[in-house]
Order: C-alpha cells, then sequence, then structure tokens
C-alpha cells in the first residue's frame, strides 16, 4: 500500500492558488485548471473549490497538495480511518463507493477510447465485495530515530517519504491489522533495528505468515527474540536478506488459499491477489470469458504459481502456463500435481524479450489469457497476433497499459467485445480491468 512520491525540488516557495476542481481521473484524483494548466489534486471533488501548494510543477500540468476545501461537493463524506488524511495508502475515503466506482469507470473508457484509440463497448457490471477488511497482504514500512531505533511501523505519509505510524488499518483483514502494534513492540526490542527494512504480512489460509526485510544477520539473541514473538502470535516467520535469499526463521505451516475448489500454495515473495473474494470471481468471470473448451489448448502469460492456469485445466485439453520467475514455476507445477492436473505444462520465460523461438511459443494455441504487471505486454502482443487465437482475455493492473496494448489486437484484426473492471482495490486509486478480443 506504500506509494512514493517524489516532490520536485525548487529553491522558491511553494505556489500557493485557489481554483475549481472540474472532474476526476481513473486514480480518483481530482483534475482542475489554474491559468490554463492541468492541476492534479488528491483529496478533492467535482465542483469543489480548493486552495493548495504546487508540489510539482510542469510545463502543461502540475501536481498540488490539498490544503483547504472553500466550497465541498454534496457528495463528500467524512472518511473512516483515523489516519486516512496523512496515510498515503488509501486516496478515495472521501467518496462514496458508488461514486469512487463510476470514476474508475469513467476513466477506463476515457483510457481507451484516448489511448487504445478503440471505441470501448458498455462496460459490464463491475465485480464488487467487501470494501473493508479486505487485503490479505500488505507491506509495512520501518522508521528509525537518529539513533537508528525503531521508532515507528506504519505505511508512507502522503504525497511523502515519510511514514506514518498506525495502530490498525480497516481495510486490512483483520488478523493483520491486529498484528501492527505487538509487531512495533517487538521490533523495539531488537539490537540490530538499524538493519531492518520493512516487514510483510500475508493471511492465507492457515495463519499469518511475516517476511522481515533484514539487510545484515540478527544476532541470536534477536532471533530469539523474533521466534518467541512468532509462537506468541502464532504466525510464520521468515528473514530476507540483502540478496533476497529467504529463511524460515518460525515455519508451522505450508501457506495456500482456495480457488474453484483447488488449492494453491505459495511462498513467502510470491504474488498473490491482495483481495481474495474478488480473485475468486475474478478467475470465474475470466474463465466464462474464454469459454475454454474440452478441444481447446491455451496459453496462460504470466501465469505466477496458476491462479488462472490449473481452473483453466478443468475445462480445456491443455494449458500451457508460462512465467518469468522461475521459483513461482516450481509452486506452479507442484500445484498442478497437488490438485492431480495433468494436463498443465509451465515454462520459465523473460516475457519482456523475444519469444518467438522459444520451443512452447511455437505450438498453436486456440485461446489466450494474460495477466501482467503494470509494466504490461506489449512485447508479447504482436506473437499473440501472430498465434490467431479465437479469443484473447487480458486481466490488468494498469488501464494505461491495457488501452496501450490494446492497439496490437485492434491492428491484428481482433474486436475488443467486452470490457469490465473488478474492485480490487476500494478506497484507493488502483483499479483492475478485464477485457476480451475476439479475431475478425
Amino acid at each position: 500500500m506504500a506509494q512514493f512520491f517524489k516532490p520536485q525540488k525548487k529553491s522558491t516557495q511553494p505556489q500557493r492558488i485557489e481554483f475549481t476542481v472540474d472532474s476526476l481521473d481513473h486514480h480518483c484524483v481530482g483534475i482542475g485548471r489554474h491559468q490554463g494548466k492541468a492541476i492534479f489534486i488528491e483529496g478533492a471533488l467535482p465542483g469543489e473549490q480548493v486552495k493548495a501548494r504546487i508540489l510539482d510543477d510542469k510545463k502543461q500540468y502540475a501536481h498540488a497538495a490539498l490544503q483547504q476545501v472553500v466550497t465541498p461537493a454534496a457528495n463528500r463524506i467524512a472518511p473512516f480511518c483515523n489516519h486516512y488524511r496523512e496515510c498515503g495508502g488509501c486516496n478515495a475515503q472521501h467518496l462514496g463507493e458508488a461514486d469512487q466506482q463510476a470514476a474508475k469507470e469513467a476513466g477506463l473508457v476515457s483510457l481507451f477510447e484516448r489511448l487504445g484509440q478503440v471505441k470501448a463497448p458498455v462496460l459490464e457490471p463491475m465485480l464488487t465485495g467487501e470494501s473493508r477488511a479486505y487485503r490479505r497482504v500488505c507491506r509495512l514500512a520501518i522508521k528509525f530515530d537518529k539513533n537508528g531505533r525503531c521508532t515507528r511501523v506504519g505505511f508512507r505519509r502522503r504525497q511523502s517519504n515519510d511514514l506514518v505510524e498506525i495502530e490498525g488499518c480497516p481495510v486490512l483483514a483483520e488478523p493483520l491489522s491486529a498484528l501492527i502494534v505487538p509487531l512495533r513492540e517487538c521490533l523495539n526490542r531488537l539490537k540490530s533495528q538499524r538493519e531492518l527494512g520493512h516487514a510483510e504480512l500475508i493471511q492465507a489460509e492457515q495463519g499469518i505468515m511475516m517476511l522481515l526485510r533484514h539487510t545484515g544477520r540478527p544476532n541470536e539473541a534477536d532471533r530469539a527474540l523474533l521466534v518467541a514473538f512468532a509462537q506468541a502470535q502464532g504466525i510464520d516467520l521468515y528473514l530476507q536478506a540483502a540478496d533476497e535469499r529467504i529463511e524460515p526463521l518460525h515455519q508451522a505451516f505450508q501457506p495456500s488459499y482456495s480457488l474453484d475448489g483447488l488449492s494453491l500454495a505459495f511462498a513467502p515473495g510470491d504474488f498473490i491477489q491482495v483481495n481474495g473474494p474478488i480473485n475468486q470471481s475474478m478467475v470465474a468471470q475470466a474463465l466464462a470469458w474464454l469459454g475454454a473448451s474440452k478441444d481447446d489448448k491455451v496459453l496462460d502469460l504470466f501465469c505466477g504459481i496458476g491462479n488462472f492456469t490449473l481452473p483453466l485445466a478443468r475445462q480445456a485439453r491443455e494449458v500451457v502456463g508460462v512465467e518469468g520467475d522461475l521459483a513461482m514455476v516450481a509452486r506452479a507445477e507442484e500445484n498442478a500435481r497437488r490438485n492431480g492436473i495433468d494436463n498443465a505444462r509451465f515454462y520459465k520465460a523473460d516475457l519482456s524479450g523475444d519469444i518467438v523461438g522459444m520451443s512452447w511459443a511455437r505450438e498453436g494455441f486456440d485461446l489466450v489469457l494474460l495477466d501482467p504487471a503494470r509494466p504490461g505486454a506489449l512485447e508479447v502482443m504482436g506473437h499473440i497476433v501472430k498465434l490467431s487465437p479465437k479469443r484473447v482475455v487480458y486481466v490488468s493492473c494498469n488501464p494505461v497499459t491495457l488501452a496501450r496494448d490494446s492497439q496490437v489486437l485492434v491492428k491484428g484484426d481482433y474486436r475488443l467485445v467486452r470490457l469490465g473492471m473488478l474492485d480490487m482495490f476500494p478506497h484507493t486509486g488502483h483499479l483492475e480491468s478485464m477485457a476480451l478480443f475476439e479475431r475478425g
């Protein structure tokens, strides 16, 4: 949830302005104009007259920090989190859920028509779920005082690299939120606090696990304190060194989550979707849109530990999953075995490079699904067109790269026939979307 911001460095005093907010972008950030320049401002709503301080002044636009809402909008609501005004984890609690969703949907359509140069179809109904206590994964920052002592645990301050100490977080799964204060108390007892990086908390079905970044090697006394903390809290605890190696310090279970009747095991450091129920709905919708049958061979790009691959394998003749992380490929293979699936194959490949010469890439596929990270999948889109699948489902956490990549498919004689959003990250500016393309 931490968001990093790099304000522009200037020797002059920050400019203070007053203007009217006209609209919201797809991140639920307010947009207005001042002296002909677009101003982006978090925390402001359309119709509001606001006073702000310029943070980052570019030639055609600027980012500003909200200082005062002179005339509030009728749909402004009180945030439910005590840390909201400072914490950078959420940026839309001042807006009702329906308004958040509407702003994101409007932004998605605009991006497709402006960047993708594609006429967006009528959006499918948004997949929604609980808007509080929904996050099963979070990364906590750790801040030290001038003597190198750990004093605060929390999230990054809004529009800053400073840290806001929190007592709990209402969008985190309750067991994760309840662990924050005991964790801070434990870390403050360690001798090697200066070497701490961050702490990642993950809610598995079996319990909580924590991955603690540590740039050095904790001494035996600190290791004993951490083990005692893990035992007292009933959690699994892992240390991650500066070279990314992960060491189990206290391990009692193999973490996993259930999906469509399957059990998917994962390890600390693996990517899993932060919102479990929405992940269930997302996979079900992707399978329905793709419409695989027992005659179809499916390619799943950026497959991770098999989140889409394994449910697809129960519908299709065969599925090939491709992932850039070798450890996650091994996990996907193990997940196939543990679930009795024998028609799924997995390969490691750098999907940002040339894949044409790879053996799996020369196979024929009837259907393609891809779920890339935020940078998108531009490098493989042309190859997908060459494969000439009947249908392509593209799942994206970045509507900008989804709109951009869609151009390649449309120019390759594919039609955008379905488009929809998933409310994976309520109260934040992040959005998950899904698009279905059909050939011809």
